[in-house]
């Protein structure tokens, strides 16, 4: 598998190299940035895809998950957006100011950058998005995103008001915006959908806006044509767009079919122009000319609530952690050459050494069925359990989910002795009950949402809306915090690789296995980038 790397430079510099990745054309991809190749194609050009069902939402701060992302991404862009090498490049912000300190940004705004609807796009409706992101009546689950900007957490928290938060329009083109400290991935940060403008004018006359393609307004690459609830979603090219002829392809046509084997069958009958491998084919097509596999920085693992019996007790997490073998997963489970997970933070983060996150602070979660047993006995000897109190693994809805809970059921069978009862949940019930800590065990998926390791490990602070544990530390707490705020970035890297070891010795959680995506893609399409972040991009993708 290609390595992807974030390179961070020194923290005097305050700039951001996020996310190199190692050359993805791999058959697939072009270098030429320019318009359509020789003279204009006859045909339209229509891209087939499919984006598994629909939206949660297309408001940005409110769609927070990658369905909506893959169109959010295609249809608005933020002061910053992911490259072909997936830096943060000027986007919307044709440039920007660093003050001294690190601290303040002060971007410009292109003044060609236009609504689809011919509106200019405004620094007011930079701020108008920023603190309806923050706003708690908003209830984004991407506000933590915005807790870099000075008072943008109390603003969230209840705390502070829209006033208090640092983000200011100094003038049509110009957005001023101060950091509680420097934040070298700062431009990193801003290229996810949630940072993404609103038009201010277009929202308050229809605070619903977003939710048709009739009333849709789009800053990006593609704006909306016509959206058929649960079934699909068209975008045509964006003539209002700024870098219009950058863009190929006339339209994309975004089905919404939820099962991987009938995407498969539509790719075959030519419905699709793309698509992933049904988990039961993986072997017969995962070495094929026609797959595309790329890193994606993410982990697939499975939480433990140490709210509830037995796993309040660090050694039985620990026993039930080591009777896990990951590399068995990968290899005769899912078979979609994935890296089997022995830590948390995936491959593909770079220190200011040069060296890897993941090689630096190597195997922390090893497979050890006679060490998981020794820590089942010690656990209960601690709890006085003559005998394990019920266990119930739960997973949501997906074949693929099933087969590796049934997996997990039979290693801790053999391993630890021990009987799982497995229990599985339409998706959004699931949701709701590992938020409210209704769940004993369950599964979990993170994809990153912006280029550095702190965005996962930041997700277990405690009352973190992402942590779905119960488990709190303090002295984890003051590493992440110090993770976020130091300067000398040896030093911040230091304080991440400490709170991850703190993290594998407490065990809230077990790893699994580190993700990347498989697609297989029609021998006439190029330019489609899959950033390892998760956003998917298309504006230089084409079809011959």
């Amino acid at each position: 598998m290609k390595k992807w790397l974030l390179l961070f430079l020194a923290a005097l510099t305050f700039t951001v190299l996020a996310a190199c990745t190692a050359n993805k054309d791999a058959g697939k991809k072009q270098d030429d940035d320019s318009g359509t190749k020789g003279e204009a194609a006859s045909e339209e050009k229509v891209l087939l895809m499919n984006n598994g069902e629909e939206p949660s939402s297309l408001n940005p701060p409110e769609g927070f998950d990658s369905v909506s992302w893959n169109v959010l991404n295609n249809l608005m862009e933020g002061m910053t957006r992911l490259g072909k090498d997936d830096k943060p490049e000027a986007a919307t912000a044709e440039s920007w100011d660093v003050s001294e300190d690190g601290k303040t940004y002060t971007f410009h705004i292109r003044e060609d950058a236009n609504w689809s609807n011919g509106d200019p796009v405004t620094a007011g409706d930079f701020e108008f998005a920023w603190k309806q992101l923050l706003d708690p009546e908003t209830g984004s689950p991407a506000a933590f995103l915005g807790y870099f900007i000075e008072g943008g957490e109390a603003f969230n928290n209840g705390e502070g008001s829209a006033d208090d938060v640092m983000v200011t329009a100094k003038d049509d083109k110009t957005l001023e915006v101060t950091l509680k400290a420097p934040t070298g991935f700062f431009l990193h940060v801003i290229s996810n959908p949630a940072f993404f403008p609103v038009n201010e004018k277009v929202a308050k006359e229809n605070p619903e806006w977003y939710a048709d393609a009739d009333s849709f307004v789009a800053n990006g690459p593609f704006k909306m044509e016509t959206w058929e609830h649960d079934s699909k979603i068209v975008m045509v090219k964006n003539d209002q767009y700024w870098d219009k002829d950058t863009v190929k392809l006339d339209k994309v046509d975004w089905a919404m079919v939820p099962e991987t084997n009938t995407e498969y069958q539509m790719f075959q009958s030519n419905e699709l122009d793309m698509t992933e491998i049904p988990s039961d084919m993986a072997d017969q097509l995962i070495d094929g000319d026609d797959v595309v596999i790329e890193d994606q920085a993410g982990l697939y693992f499975y939480r433990f609530n140490v709210e509830k019996e037995p796993f309040q007790n660090v050694k039985i997490r620990k026993a039930f952690a080591m009777a896990v073998d990951q590399n068995k997963i990968v290899d005769f489970v899912t078979k979609n050459k994935e890296e089997a997970a022995h830590g948390f933070v995936s491959p593909g983060f770079t220190d200011p050494s040069g060296t890897d996150f993941r090689e630096a602070n190597g195997d922390l979660v090893t497979f050890d069925p006679e060490k998981a047993k020794q820590l089942l006995k010690e656990g209960m000897e601690e709890e006085g359990y003559d005998k394990l109190p019920p266990v119930t693994l739960t997973y949501s809805t997906d074949e693929a989910h099933k087969a590796i809970a049934e997996t997990l059921q039979n290693m801790f069978s053999e391993n630890l002795g021990v009987d799982v009862t497995l229990e599985n949940t339409e998706w959004n019930v699931f949701s709701e009950d590992q938020k409210a800590l209704k769940l004993q065990l369950s599964r979990s998926t993170f994809l990153f949402d912006y280029g550095d390791p702190v965005n996962f490990l930041e997700s277990f602070i405690t009352g973190s809306t992402m942590n779905r544990t119960g488990w709190s530390n303090e002295e984890y707490d003051k590493l992440i915090e110090k993770a976020k705020t130091e300067t000398d970035e040896q030093k911040r890297w230091d304080y991440m690789y400490e709170a991850e070891k703190l993290l594998a010795e407490e065990m809230p959680i077990f790893p699994i296995h580190y993700y990347n995506q498989v697609y297989i893609y029609k021998d006439n399409i190029s330019g489609v980038v899959r950033h390892p972040v998760g956003y998917l991009e298309l504006k230089w993708a084409d079809k011959e």
